[in-house]
């Protein structure tokens, strides 16, 4: 009961800590509203208001056909210019397309030449070049057949195929990325709350203290992972509440309950690896350039990004060892497909052996940096 009343008091010490600390609130704050809506709606996966400007040089109906066939939400209405400010605006960012139809282009065409048109595309903007260079070439084309027919023609195929799109109906990538940013921000700020509070315990000389005290390495570091994982478990709460399911308006098809269960033993694991980075830097620089080694493959080889199927066998495999596999797993099974315990429970199970393992290492390296400080 003692060693329970330790471990409760530290970490009330930990809440308190944090309570005084604006940054850390502020990060917290930010990372569960701010960066979970722009992460989930600022980078669109298909082609949304891309810049186009166009020069028209044969100025006749099928030119301005074409030109009219440029509209939003795909492109912003198209900016008219002259030969000789396409490079010059394309080198100032204002355009992502610059198109350029040629004189006598529609004679060409009414003639059964094969004329040219000429596409600058500023490739910097990948995701929208990518894209928005098809959509451009199948709007040319089409506008430019359906004129030499003299009507629209609607092909009809052999084979009616009909598309029901499970669990994101309208295709909505925002809904994707909301969940995702979640599950991102709960990995990363679990890392950097409880690394931070041991970090921040030796730059104040606090641990010296506690090295003085009757309590044993064990109830110090679970002060720190029962504390830091219960702010950020009601930070996750939140946020699924009033901004995932709120402002983005994304439904959540299974348990939230269930959700945070599964959080909070994903915590276990995070923590645990909080503990063991914060152990092995000195001070904060430190502690964020081994969170940038340790975070980013995490989350780009989770299966959050990209299915786990396209990766290598090999990075598949050892992948299995990481929490945010599985956690990433299980969020999406039970807030998009409205998953129960019986079909997750693989996760839940790995999540807690990962978890173990890193608290047990992590444990050991706390012993021993507790011990080089005495």
């Amino acid at each position: 009961m003692r060693s329970v009343a330790n471990i409760l008091n530290l970490g009330v010490k930990e809440l308190r800590g944090l309570g005084r600390d604006p940054l850390l609130l502020l990060l917290i704050a930010y990372a569960f509203t701010v960066s979970v809506y722009t992460g989930a709606s600022a980078t669109p996966e298909t082609l949304n208001k891309a810049a186009i400007a166009i020069v028209d040089e044969d100025r006749s109906p099928l030119s301005a056909r074409i030109t009219s066939a440029f509209y939003p939400p795909y492109f912003l209405t198209p900016t008219m210019i002259t030969p000789a400010e396409m490079d010059a605006r394309m080198d100032a960012g204002l355009d992502t397309f610059g198109l350029d139809i040629p004189p006598d282009f529609q004679r060409d065409v009414l003639a059964g030449r094969r004329p040219t048109i000429q596409l600058n595309v500023d490739a910097t903007r990948m995701s929208q070049a990518f894209t928005g260079s098809g959509y451009v070439q199948s709007i040319v084309t089409g506008e430019a057949n359906d004129f030499v027919r003299r009507y629209r023609a609607s092909s009809a195929l052999p084979v009616d195929v009909e598309l029901r799109a499970r669990f994101n109906a309208t295709l909505d990538h925002s809904w994707f990325g909301a969940v995702f940013q979640v599950i991102t921000q709960v990995t990363m700020l679990s890392i950097i709350l409880t690394g931070a509070a041991l970090i921040r315990e030796r730059e104040h000389g606090t641990l010296e203290h506690l090295l003085v005290m009757p309590v044993t390495p064990f109830e110090i570091m679970t002060s720190k992972v029962w504390s830091m994982a219960l702010v950020v478990l009601v930070a996750t709460a939140l946020s699924l509440i009033f901004v995932v399911r709120g402002w983005l308006k994304v439904p959540i098809e299974g348990s939230v309950a269930l959700f945070l269960a599964g959080a909070a033993v994903h915590l276990f694991a995070t923590t645990s690896l909080g503990i063991f980075l914060g152990t092995m830097a000195r001070s904060m620089p430190q502690f964020g350039l081994l969170l940038i080694l340790v975070m980013v493959p995490m989350q780009l080889l989770s299966g959050g990004m990209t299915p786990r199927e396209s990766m290598p066998e090999f990075v598949q495999v050892v992948m299995l060892a990481a929490p945010t596999t599985h956690f990433v797993m299980l969020g999406q099974a039970i807030l998009f497909r409205g998953a129960g315990f019986a079909v997750v429970w693989p996760q839940f199970a790995a999540l807690a052996v990962i978890g173990a393992v890193l608290f047990g290492f992590s444990l050991g390296r706390f012993r021993k940096s507790l011990s080089e400080a005495t």
